[in-house]
């Protein structure tokens, strides 16, 4: 699948040290791609609806990891996925009336567009499902040779007792996870299955839905045996971070990672990271309450996206939080400072130099490399500006910053 076009990161004088973050699993931070390699998979959208700013937080979470690592030095592949056919997209397709495929390609083309305008680095492999099914597939059948599939009127289950490490990731109890595998598209209740947290590997076809041939006859791949079929395949199963928003947690990276632990027998990733979730004015942002803001909208709107990108900056990754009003427009007024601050070197846009912006340079990277302090990197980027604007600057000193702001916060200005 075709991702979206990259921005050119600059090369800054010296290098940072490997990010540290926090892992979800451990409970603590830890440093990522130790060895001078990070192969990081982040679980994509599904592609019905635009994209809202709980993605872009998101995305812009694991962009700036991408950065942070290149600036370290670090050998990097990214893989994103797209869920381009799963079952909201295909009630949306029946609500509206409108060709499944048609809608998916729409709304991934206003993702791919959206993240463009971000400045979001683009993945380096960029999977949909329905191109990865025969991978899907290979999975299955060696999770089924493993001795953990068995089917239930035609639907292929996986049995989650086949991993003795289920369940450890996101460290819930079983009263838990029934529960939220109920509200987030598992079946607990399901007649016939072992175990209430069994999920499905491959559902039958049904009336009316695309189908694709299989050992088990025609249908379609359940959620998360697609993200672990790419992930192995992409990363040659070398997963180093496993990324995505908080709500994933359970049951998809869970159910996922056990997948591939059955399989492969070993662990799926050495981290789990995880972004907060965003709400609007104090309340819950989802789709089902219809409260959304989209980027594609606020774009429309006129606002500047790298006004969007600080505003999404301006809080620690892992924290859940509101959007308002003001939020955008305090990022409004932090951008036009930067930007006036950088005026002074206009054109300038490499500095060779190690020493000139030099201080400005280590406490950012220090900040990010300490699981993405962004506050922290904003607020040196906030000192700075305010002085150059104060008392005045070299150009070359602002051209060095800008670049600063450029490679490690993606911020333009």
């Amino acid at each position: 699948m075709r991702s979206w076009s990259a921005t050119e990161v600059p090369r800054l004088p010296g290098s940072s040290q490997p990010p540290r973050l926090w892992d979800t699993t451990s409970g603590q931070l830890g440093t990522v791609g130790a060895d001078g390699r990070l192969g990081l998979y982040v679980c994509g959208i599904t592609p019905y609806d635009a994209t809202h700013l709980g993605h872009a937080a998101t995305y812009l979470t694991f962009d700036l990891v991408v950065r942070a690592a290149l600036d370290a030095g670090m050998e990097v592949k990214y893989v994103q996925n797209v869920t381009d056919v799963d079952d909201p997209l295909l009630a949306r397709a029946r609500l509206t009336g409108e060709d499944w495929t048609a809608l998916a390609e729409r709304e991934t083309e206003l993702f791919r567009t959206d993240m463009a305008a971000l400045r979001i680095l683009p993945p380096d492999v960029y999977a949909g499902a329905v191109e990865s099914i025969p991978l899907v597939l290979e999975l299955i059948q060696e999770v089924a040779a493993a001795g953990a599939v068995y089917e239930v009127d035609g639907d292929v289950y996986f049995a989650v007792g086949a991993d003795p490490a289920f369940g450890s990731i996101g460290r819930l109890d079983r009263r838990e996870m029934i529960a939220l595998f109920a509200q987030r598209g598992g079946d607990p209740d399901r007649r016939g299955k072992r175990d209430q947290l069994d999920c499905v590997l491959w559902l039958r076809e049904r009336p009316g839905e695309p189908a694709w041939d299989s050992p088990w006859g025609p249908g379609r791949p359940g959620w998360h045996i697609e993200c672990a079929a790419i992930a192995l395949h992409h990363l040659d199963d070398l997963v180093d971070v496993q990324g995505g928003g908080r709500d994933l947690i359970f049951p998809h990276h869970e159910m996922s990672a056990s997948h591939a632990q059955v399989a492969r027998h070993r662990p799926f990733a050495a981290a789990y990271v995880h972004a907060g979730m965003i709400g609007l004015d104090g309340e819950k942002m989802s789709k089902s309450v219809g409260n959304l803001v989209q980027v594609s909208t606020l774009r429309a709107a006129g606002e500047d996206p790298m006004a969007i990108r600080l505003a999404l900056l301006d809080r620690h990754y892992r924290a859940d939080w509101s959007w308002t009003g003001a939020a955008l427009a305090d990022a409004r007024e932090r951008l036009e400072l930067w930007r006036l601050a950088a005026r002074h070197g206009q054109g300038q846009r490499f500095v060779a130099d190690p020493l000139v912006g030099g201080d400005v340079r280590a406490q950012v990277r220090a900040r990010i490399a300490d699981d993405l302090d962004t506050a922290g990197a904003l607020a040196a980027i906030d000192g700075w500006a305010a002085h150059a604007v104060a008392a005045g600057v070299a150009a070359q000193e602002a051209s060095a910053v800008a670049s600063v702001c450029d490679a490690l916060l993606g911020v333009s200005v």
